[in-house]
C-alpha cells in the first residue's frame, strides 16, 4: 500500500491541463468581480444594508464601506494575475484571502458555488498552475513540461466530491417522489420557447427532471474519468448546465463548471488550446520573443511534498466527512438546517417564511412589535424570515439596538411561520422563548419547533 501511494505521488503527467485550467480560472474569475460591479451589487449588497448576517466565528469579518470597491479591485486584478500567470503564487493567495473575505461579510449571499470557489482557490495555492505557459516562466527563463500527476487529480476529486455529494443530497423523499421544489419552480417557465407551455406544468416532466439530476450528479464524476464515456459525459455537462442557466437565475456557475470539466480530457486537447492562444500571440508578435527568453525545460520538482501532500490530504478529508455533520443534530435537516450549509446541498429547498418580533420589556411586560423593513433589505428579509441562525443573529441586533435607544429589560421574542417544499406553513419558533437570552454555538436549538412530516432520504 505504502509503495503504490509512493509510486502514485511520484508520477509525473504534462502540465498543459493545469495551465488552461488556471488561464479559465483566472478569466471567470475576473469577470465574476467586474460582473457584480457592473450591476451594483456591491451597493445593494455590503454597502447600503444597516445590518449584515455573519457567519459564527466570523462577526469580525464586515464590509469596508465605500473601501469595499477596492477589495473587489484587488480580488479582479488578483484573477487577473492568474490567468496570466504573474507572480502566480502571490496571485493565488491573493484571490483566495479577498474572495473568501468578500463571502464571509454577509451569510444572505452564501451560495454553494461561491464556498466551492474558495476552496478551489485555496487547493490551487499549492499546485503548480504556473509551471508552463505563464508569464512566471519568462521571469525565471523556465517552463516546466511535466508536473505530478496528484496535483490535476486534485481537482478532479475536489470537481468529483461536488458533483457526487449534490446527488447523494438528491437521495431523498421529497426530491425523487414528490418531485419537489421542481414542481413549484418549472411551472414559473410557462413562457421559455417550445418547451415551456407544453412540459412545465406537466407532472411527469417534474419527476423526470427530478430523478435525472440525481442520476447525472451521481454518475458524472465516473462518466468524466473513463476515457471512452468521456465526451458523452462533457456533453451532457454542456447540456445540463446550459439547460438549469436557462431555467434558473444561478450567475456563473454553469459556465465554471463546464470549463472545469476539462481538465478530466487528456493532455492532447489542451495542448491544442495552447496552440491555439501561442498562434493569436503570434499574431502580437510576441511568441518570438518569449520562445528566446524561456531557456530549459523541466519537471516540476515540489520543495516541500510531504508538508504540502499531507496538508491536502487532510483537506479531502474535511471535503468528505463535513457534509454528513448534520447526523449530529436531531430534528429534519431541510427544517432546522443545522449542517445544511457547505454540504452541497444544491437546489433542495423551497422556503418561505413569515417572522414577526416582539420587544418587551420584563418587568412591566410592556412591548411593542419591529417593522424589519427598519432594519432589513427586502432581500436580508427574506433569507432571516427561515433560517434560525439568521434568526437569532437579527434578533441579538434588535436587542442590542433597543437597549441603546434606552429601552429597559429588553427581550426579543418572535412568531414565525414557515412553509417547506409546498407543505402548509406552519409554526418555526417557540414564541415563548427569549431569543436574546440565547446564544450562538454549534450545539442544537432546542427552540426550533419539531417539524410535522418526515422527509426520508441522506
Amino acid at each position: 500500500m505504502n509503495l503504490s501511494l509512493k509510486t502514485y505521488l511520484n508520477k509525473n503527467t504534462h502540465a498543459a491541463p493545469l495551465a488552461v485550467f488556471r488561464i479559465a480560472f483566472g478569466i471567470m474569475m475576473c469577470f465574476g468581480m467586474l460582473r457584480f460591479w457592473y450591476y451594483g451589487w456591491i451597493e445593494t449588497l455590503y454597502i447600503q444594508p444597516k445590518f449584515h448576517f455573519s457567519y459564527y466565528g466570523f462577526e469580525w469579518v464586515k464590509p469596508l464601506g465605500n473601501y469595499t470597491y477596492l477589495l473587489f479591485v484587488i480580488c479582479s486584478l488578483s484573477a487577473l494575475f492568474i490567468a496570466l500567470g504573474l507572480k502566480y503564487r502571490i496571485a493565488i493567495i491573493t484571490f483566495f484571502l479577498s474572495f473568501t473575505y468578500i463571502e464571509l461579510m454577509d451569510k444572505t449571499t452564501y451560495l454553494n458555488h461561491y464556498y466551492f470557489i474558495s476552496l478551489l482557490s485555496f487547493l490551487m495555492i499549492f499546485l503548480p498552475a504556473n509551471a508552463h505557459f505563464s508569464v512566471d516562466n519568462i521571469f525565471r527563463k523556465k517552463s516546466f513540461e511535466h508536473i505530478p500527476k496528484w496535483t490535476i487529480d486534485s481537482v478532479k476529486l475536489l470537481l468529483g466530491v461536488v458533483y457526487f455529494y449534490a446527488g447523494l443530497a438528491k437521495i431523498n423523499s421529497d426530491w425523487l417522489f414528490r418531485a419537489q421544489p421542481l414542481k413549484i419552480w418549472l411551472p414559473s417557465k410557462y413562457d421559455l420557447p417550445l418547451i415551456g407551455d407544453t412540459l412545465m406544468h406537466e407532472n411527469w416532466f417534474h419527476f423526470v427532471m427530478s430523478w435525472c439530476g440525481m442520476l447525472y450528479d451521481l454518475a458524472i464524476p465516473f462518466l468524466l474519468l473513463y476515457r471512452k464515456t468521456r465526451l458523452f459525459a462533457f456533453v451532457m455537462v454542456v447540456f445540463f448546465h446550459v439547460f438549469t442557466r436557462v431555467l434558473f437565475p444561478i450567475g456563473m456557475f454553469p459556465f465554471i463548471m463546464i470549463v472545469s470539466t476539462l481538465i478530466f480530457f487528456d493532455h492532447g486537447l489542451h495542448k491544442k488550446i495552447i496552440h491555439r492562444i501561442k498562434r493569436v500571440l503570434n499574431t502580437l508578435s510576441f511568441q518570438t520573443n518569449v520562445r528566446s527568453l524561456i531557456k530549459e525545460k523541466e519537471n516540476y520538482q515540489y520543495q516541500f511534498k510531504k508538508p504540502v501532500t499531507l496538508l491536502l490530504a487532510i483537506f479531502f478529508f474535511i471535503q468528505i466527512v463535513n457534509p454528513f455533520r448534520y447526523v449530529l443534530y436531531p430534528g429534519e435537516l431541510f427544517w432546522t438546517e443545522e449542517g445544511y450549509r457547505f454540504s452541497w446541498r444544491v437546489m433542495l429547498m423551497e422556503k418561505m417564511g413569515i417572522s414577526t418580533f416582539k420587544i418587551v420589556n420584563s418587568e412591566t411586560g410592556a412591548f411593542f412589535y419591529v417593522d424589519n423593513k427598519d432594519f432589513l433589505t427586502p432581500f436580508q428579509e427574506k433569507q432571516m424570515s427561515f433560517q434560525p441562525d439568521f434568526i437569532l443573529e437579527y434578533a441579538h441586533y434588535l436587542g442590542d439596538h433597543f437597549s441603546t435607544q434606552g429601552h429597559e429589560n429588553v427581550q426579543v421574542f418572535v412568531e414565525s411561520y414557515v412553509a417547506l417544499n409546498g407543505r402548509l406553513s406552519m409554526p418555526f419558533i417557540d414564541k415563548s422563548v427569549d431569543l436574546y437570552a440565547q446564544k450562538e454555538s454549534f450545539k442544537p436549538k432546542f427552540w426550533i419547533l419539531p417539524f410535522k412530516d418526515d422527509i426520508k432520504g441522506l
